[in-house]
Parts: structure tokens; C-alpha cells; sequence
């Protein structure tokens, strides 16, 4: 998990966002810089809300680590990808924090249960710890039922991104795109807000 040191002892409503899928492009196991395609249209609403005081922070499970599908050393380049994507948009990440584990892996030090991988909200809490945040005034966004579990266990409000709704997964709001469930958050938090572009 990375992330940079506590700048302020203010705490800060942040919007936790899932990578695959949900800030990116969907990949199966992604595994090279290459594999990092913003989702269209991303930049405009996490710039409103960045500019508004959120911190934004992608909480991701890695479990390719743990299946041996992915090779650790190309995690850094593939999140230094990431940054210089958003950098484009004038959008800066205050962390990214991921979970290599998986109970069912091949890479001894990675197969286990942890407390970090979603729907564990551990990397949430992490991060708030981290960069002084708080998660009741939080959003945590994804596409999966994990990350909707995540933040209802971490006590953000929750936005779910898909076609349609999960079984299982109760979010905040719901909306086919990232793109649209970032607006709608940042309409709900930003006064004035209409068109973001």
C-alpha cells in the first residue's frame, strides 16, 4: 500500500475509488501499464470534487498477485501509469492501496484471508488513518458487490457503477457509468455544480 504522509490534522471527506472496471477500463488481470485505459469522460467530475477538498484514493484488490498471474515489480509502473493518465486532467491521487491476497493463491506469501481485501473494509480504514479523512462524509465507488460491501463496512456512502443493479449490493446511488456516478456525487456535495466538462 502506498500513499503519502498525513499533511494536516483536519479530516477530509475523500471518494475511494475501485481501479478494474471502474476508474480504468475493464481488463482481466491487467498486468502491464499498457492495460490502464481511463474510463471516458473521467476527469472533468474528479477535478470538481478535488478542487472542492476531497481526497481521491483508489482501494483495488490485486488478487493476481496471490494467483501468480501478475509479477509483483509490475504493480509500481502500472500505478505510475495511472497517476500520469489523471496528470493529463489536471487530477492527482492521494494514494493507491491494494490487496495482493487471495485465500485460494500460489505465491505462498500472498495466499491467506486478510483484512484488506474488499469486502473487508481494511484498506479504507488504512487510508483514512493515513490521510486524515473521514469516512462518514466519504464515498466509496465501484462496480462489484465487494465494493459496495467495503464501504458499508468502512461507513462511507456508496455508489455503484453497471448496467443494472447487483443481488446483494445496496449503494447510495446507482449509475450505468463511472462518469455518472462521479457527477452525481460531485452535484450532491458541490454547491452550484451543473454541467462538468
Amino acid at each position: 500500500m502506498t500513499g503519502p504522509e498525513r499533511t494536516s490534522a483536519v479530516r477530509r471527506p475523500a471518494v475511494f475509488l475501485d481501479r478494474d472496471g471502474t476508474l480504468t477500463e475493464p481488463r482481466h488481470y491487467p498486468s502491464r501499464p499498457e492495460d490502464l485505459v481511463l474510463q471516458a469522460g473521467i476527469g472533468p467530475p474528479l477535478r470538481a470534487l478535488q478542487q472542492h477538498g476531497f481526497a481521491l484514493i483508489v482501494v483495488t484488490n490485486q488478487s493476481g498477485l496471490a494467483r501468480g498471474l501478475i509479477d509483483e515489480a509490475a504493480i509500481a509502473p502500472m500505478h505510475q501509469r495511472l497517476r500520469q493518465l489523471l496528470a493529463r486532467h489536471r487530477v492527482r491521487l492521494d494514494g493507491i492501496y491494494l490487496c495482493p491476497h487471495h485465500p485460494d493463491g500460489v505465491v505462498p506469501r500472498f495466499s491467506a484471508a486478510c483484512a484488506c481485501r474488499k469486502p473487508a473494509p481494511g484498506m479504507l480504514h488504512r487510508a483514512a488513518d493515513d490521510l486524515g479523512c473521514d469516512l462518514s462524509s466519504s464515498w466509496m465507488v465501484g462496480d462489484s458487490v465487494c465494493d459496495i460491501g467495503a464501504g458499508h463496512r468502512a461507513g462511507t456512502r456508496t455508489a455503484l457503477v453497471g448496467p443494472r443493479p447487483l443481488t446483494g449490493a445496496v449503494p447510495t446511488l446507482h449509475r450505468t457509468t463511472t462518469v455518472q456516478a462521479i457527477t452525481a456525487i460531485a452535484v450532491s456535495e458541490i454547491p452550484g455544480v451543473r454541467g462538468l466538462s
